[in-house]
């Protein structure tokens, strides 16, 4: 089979691999602009697992349509401006103070008031946490449940010829994605096992532009850790 005929053949799962790396190197930096390319990624790996007969991830892509427009909207509502933003601009002036210095007053007023606009943004900006030791504990028991779950559906419901993996890859990443979602620091460990573990997989099923995707996925996510924890120290 020649290139041109191999690329023809997978131009869509070829095009959602680019839009999937796209997607982490926004993660890494916290753009929130990850989650309208997660979108479009996740439209189009619907298509190809169906294809595929992985159908827990599937349905795990149907499940990121819907968390990025959550995550979307909690990383909107926690960053803009804060209402208790001072809107006096009237210049102050001591005793003594000049008239022609009038313009000064003013303009250090300007400064001062960006100032806080400013530092009230970031206060109001999500903040990267760590993992509580009770929310850990909630989230290992839904994922134990979920893997539970999706193992017996895709043992009896479907002909799929890899339902242990393919369960535990789309648990997992349910979990991830969440604490994505609410900027937990920790889910950047979640992805480096389940990218590795998910390349194993889709090298079984020949999806050879996934493999490399998720493999590149694996490498970004060490970069990811060490730049969200830059970050934790900075805010803490």
């Amino acid at each position: 089979m020649s290139i041109s005929v191999w690329l023809s053949n997978n131009y869509i799962e070829i095009f959602g691999a680019v839009t999937g790396i796209v997607y982490v190197l926004l993660e890494i930096r916290q753009t929130i602009w990850l989650w309208p390319v997660g979108i479009v990624t996740s439209a189009i790996y619907i298509w190809v697992f169906f294809t595929s007969k992985i159908y827990a991830d599937m349905s795990l892509q149907i499940y990121y349509l819907a968390i990025s427009i959550l995550g979307w909207y909690w990383w909107v509502k926690g960053t803009g401006y804060s209402s208790d933003v001072p809107q006096n601009n009237t210049p102050f002036r001591g005793k003594g103070a000049k008239t022609s210095g009038i313009g000064e007053n003013q303009a250090g007023d300007k400064r001062q008031v960006e100032n806080t606009v400013k530092e009230e943004k970031v206060h109001n900006e999500l903040q990267v946490t760590r993992l509580k030791l009770k929310t850990g504990l909630i989230l290992a028991v839904v994922f134990v449940l979920l893997y539970i779950a999706m193992w017996i559906v895709l043992t009896r419901l479907t002909d799929s010829p890899v339902p242990v993996r393919d369960s535990f890859i789309t648990s997992l990443s349910i979990i991830a994605t969440w604490m994505l979602a609410r900027k937990i620091y920790e889910h950047w460990y979640l992805w480096i096992v389940v990218n590795f573990v998910s390349a194993v997989l889709f090298l079984t099923r020949g999806l050879y532009p996934t493999v490399i995707l998720y493999v590149v996925y694996g490498i970004m996510s060490f970069t990811g850790l060490a730049a969200w924890k830059r970050t934790i120290q900075v805010k803490e």
